[in-house]
Order: structure tokens, then sequence, then C-alpha cells
């Protein structure tokens, strides 16, 4: 059997034209420091959700909002920017989308209330939205087929460790400044992106036409369908899913405006979201394997904080030491992954990436409430490294076949399909942790009568301690930090089975990898000369 070729590497072999390396890069590198931005910004936050709740006088329970508000309206802007790219240009998009997110990154810092807060963020999630697909469509229309392997590096390198390193930042930022400086910060870095986008990016030109034939309704539908789903997915956990009447009812309101909104995109000629490319067979694969990999990094990312903080009680910033294994591990191996992206069969790195990815999961089935920096340190090294080799050539299998013409709109869904497989994840992350939490609990406690020595020895141990610090109820004290010790134990269980879920999803995506086509990367010139 032979390797697929992208359309738009034939066309392009044929007659090449010259390529202004100096331009593209900084061009290129400018979005690609934007898009950092607006992905780092949705776990910036994690880390200091302590701090932001007490300086804005926030509750416990209404304090995740500052991060669900990013993420729902930026789901919208996502698949919207391919349009908005044809139409307006990539350049034109793009300084607007990062001088948008700026304005709300100021706002947002300053805002001294729960309300504003969450209506800047808003805002600059989905102002911010647009700068993450148009890098991925950037990368596939204005490098050559030779040099997309290079490109795709990078862009792995940013999806994954923007939030992988957002809570090492965050923390250490909010302890050595304030919790305001995780806004405030995107000004720095932003002005150098409007900078290098205005001088050097501009690769295409917008067609105005477009605007003429926008489809407003197949936007309020999609928008419906994607708000709503994102919505479900961040709460439900919280208010017990279907049983809640919201939840309910935004699911039943998801799913109609979610086949209406499929229906319209396939019969009209020019539709907010190009759906037919899902007729490609290894574009709807890796579409697949990119909502796994959406997972599989938001998911570790969510679940190795959360366990460190919860179960060890560890600072923002010691959970940021922590965490930096796994940026250190996606930064060596990225030019490891792309030497044998260019070298084999796109498949084989594609599955090894998801069978390591799963192997570490699997390791934190294996986790006790005394684990740390370096007990985590391999897990996170060998996830590291297979969540970059499974996303380079991913990137590369799903673009592969792909016509010219589609790209841009195509970027938006794959980037889209790895946001939805992160809030997925995290959805049924948190609900295992729950579920699995009491289970655990009573199971623990049905296990330990009133009349196991084992109990009753930690119980004394614990009373004679009390008694000691000459605490005024020593026994209700001894039984709490009892009750504590349970919960803790069953917390970590809990966590084991969540890695576990990881894994298994890890494994399948591994498996149905070898469902694509075949695709070689196209080799490297043997001279620059020859672009």
């Amino acid at each position: 059997m032979t390797a697929a070729t992208s359309p738009v590497a034939e066309s392009e072999t044929a007659q090449a034209p010259p390529v202004d390396w100096v331009r593209l890069c900084l061009g290129f590198g400018g979005m690609v420091i934007g898009q950092f931005m607006a992905i780092l910004d949705i776990q910036i936050v994690a880390a200091s959700l302590p701090q932001i709740q007490a300086g804005i006088g926030a509750s416990a329970d209404a304090i995740s909002w500052v991060q669900t508000a990013y993420i729902i309206p930026e789901v919208v802007m996502i698949p919207l920017s391919g349009f908005l790219s044809r139409m307006w240009g990539t350049q034109r998009l793009f300084l607007a989308s990062c001088a948008g997110f700026m304005i709300m990154s100021v706002a947002t810092g300053l805002s001294s209330n729960l309300e504003t807060m969450i209506i800047t963020r808003a805002l600059q999630g989905f102002l911010g939205g647009a700068m993450i697909p148009t890098v991925f469509a950037t990368a596939f229309t204005a490098f050559p087929p030779s040099r997309r392997i290079t490109a795709s590096v990078i862009m792995g390198l940013i999806v994954t460790l923007a939030p992988t390193v957002g809570p090492t930042i965050g923390g250490h930022l909010s302890e050595a400044l304030s919790w305001r400086w995780l806004f405030f910060i995107n000004l720095f870095p932003g002005a150098l992106v409007l900078f290098l986008v205005w001088r050097y990016a501009d690769f295409d030109k917008g067609d105005s036409s477009l605007a003429q034939r926008f489809d407003w309704l197949g936007l309020g539908l999609m928008a419906t369908t994607l708000m709503g789903m994102q919505f479900v997915l961040e709460e439900g956990s919280k208010d017990g899913w279907f049983t809640d009447p919201l939840i309910l009812g935004l699911s039943i309101l998801a799913l109609t405006c979610g086949v209406l909104f499929v229906r319209r995109s396939l019969s009209i000629a020019t539709p907010i979201v190009e759906l037919r490319a899902l007729g490609d067979r290894n574009f709807a694969t890796g579409v697949t394997m990119t909502f796994v990999v959406g997972a599989a990094l938001f998911g570790g990312t969510f679940l190795l904080p959360l366990f460190l903080g919860r179960v060890r009680e560890f600072s923002p910033s010691e959970v940021g030491t922590t965490m930096i294994v796994s940026g250190l591990a996606m930064f060596l191996s990225g030019p490891i992954a792309g030497r044998i992206a260019r070298s084999v069969d796109l498949r084989l790195p594609m599955a090894a990436g998801f069978l390591l990815c799963a192997g570490s999961m699997w390791m934190g089935t294996q986790v006790t409430s005394d684990w740390g920096f370096w007990q985590f340190a391999s897990l996170q090294a060998m996830r590291g490294s297979g969540i970059m080799l499974g996303m380079i050539a991913t990137q590369q299998v799903t673009m592969s076949t792909l016509p010219p013409h589609m790209v841009k709109n195509a970027s938006g869904i794959v980037n889209l399909s790895r946001n939805v497989g992160g809030a997925f994840g995290l959805a049924m992350l948190n609900t295992v942790l729950t579920h699995q939490t009491a289970a655990h609990l009573e199971g623990i406690s049905a296990a330990m009568p009133a009349s196991d020595p084992q109990g009753n020895a930690m119980l004394q141990g614990l009373l004679a301690h009390f008694q000691a610090l000459g605490v005024a109820d020593p026994h209700t004290s001894a039984l709490s930090a009892l009750f504590g010790i349970l919960q803790r134990e069953a917390a970590t269980r809990a966590f084991a089975d969540s890695f576990g879920l990881l894994a298994v999803g890890c494994l399948f995506a591994a498996c149905i990898a070898l469902v694509s086509k075949p695709v070689r990367t196209p080799q490297l010139p043997s001279s620059e000369g020859a672009h």
C-alpha cells in the first residue's frame, strides 16, 4: 500500500514559489506567542483561585466561574475563526483578536467583584479564541510541505506546554506579585505579538464578499450548541448531571440546535464551519485522535495539581514546581518526535505516542497519599513525551489529504475537538472523583468496625496526641482527625481510578490510530535553494 500524498503538497511541489524565510518565521513566531497566551490563560488561574477568591470577595462555589467563563465563549470563536480568516485575512483577524485579548486582560486584572470578572473573562476568551486555530491553519498554508513537521513541533510545544506550565507560572506570579498580574502579564508579550504580526504576517488576503453570505442563523445555532454543551460539561458533575433541571434543559437544547446546525451546514454553499471536511477519512480520524489528546492533556494537567493540593496540601508554587517536569519532557522530546515523524509512516508514532500516554497514566493507578515530586517525575516525563509524539503525528495525518480551500475552516474543527475533548475529560474525571471518593470512603469505613484493633490503636494514638496538646475536647478532635485520614485515603484511591480511566482512553486511541490511511511526510530538500 502506498502512502497518501497531500493535495496541497502535490500542487506546491509542482511549482513551489520562493519563500521569504525571515518574514515567515518572524510573522509565524509572533502568531505562536499569541497562541501561547490564549491557551495559557485557560490554566494560569488554576493554582491561584483561592487568592482571586479572597481578592474579589467571591464564594468558594462561584470562584470556579473565573475559569469557566473564559472557556465557554472561546469554543464559539475557535470554529468561527476559520470563516473570519477567509473573510478578513489572517493578519487582520489575528491583530484584532490579540488587541481585544489584551484590553480584556487589563479589564480582568482591574476587576473588583466576581460579576465584572466573569464578563471580562468571557470577552477575553471569546476575543482571544481566534489566535488558536489561525496558527494551525497558517502552518499548513504558509509553510512548504517539507517544513510542516517543524511548524507542527512548534505548535505541539505551545499547545502542550501552555496548559502544563499555566499553574506553574500562575502560582509563582500570584505569590511573588499578586493575582492581578496573572492578567496584566499579557501586555508585554501581547505588544510583541502585535508588532510582529503587523510587520511580517501578511500571508494572505481576505475575501470581503463573504460578508454578504455570512450565515447568522448558523452562527446562532452553533453558539447555542457549543455554549450549552460546554456549560453542561463544566457544571454537570457539580449539579448531579441530568437530575438538575437546568443541566437537562440545556442538554436537550444543545442537542436539538446541534442537529439543526449540522443539517444547515451541509445544505448551504458557505457554511460557518465546513463540516464536509469530516468526509475525509484521515481528517475524521485525526479529529477523533485530537479529541483524545485534549482529554489526556487537560485531564492529566487537571488531576496532578488537584491531587497535590487536595491530598498533599502543596502550595501553588510547590504544585507548579512539581508540574514543570511535564513541560520539560515535552520541550526536550519535541525535536525527537519531529525526526521520528519524518522517517516513518505517521500512523506508527501516532499509536506509539498514545501507548506511552496510556502507560504513564497506568502508573498513576499505583498512587499513594505520600506521592510527591519524585514519584510523579517518571509519570510526567513519559506522559509529556507521549503527548508530544502523538500530537505531532496526529496533526500531520489530520491535514494530509484535505484540499487547500478547506484548511482554514478545518483548523477550527481540529482545535475545537481538542478543547471539547478536554472539557469532556474533565467532566468525566470530576464525576469519577466525586463518586469513587464516596464509594471508597464507604468501603473503608465498612472494613473498619468499632472493634477493629488497628482502627482503635490509631484512634487512641490521636487521642493521646490531642490530650498532650491540651485540646478542650480531645475525643472529638481525634474522631475528626481519623475521619480526615480515612477521607484522604478514599480520595487517593479515587485519583488512582481516574488515572486508570485516562489510561483506557489513551489505549483506545492507540488502537484506532491505525484506521487512517498511511501517510509519509515529504522529505527535506537537499538545500534551502529548493524552496
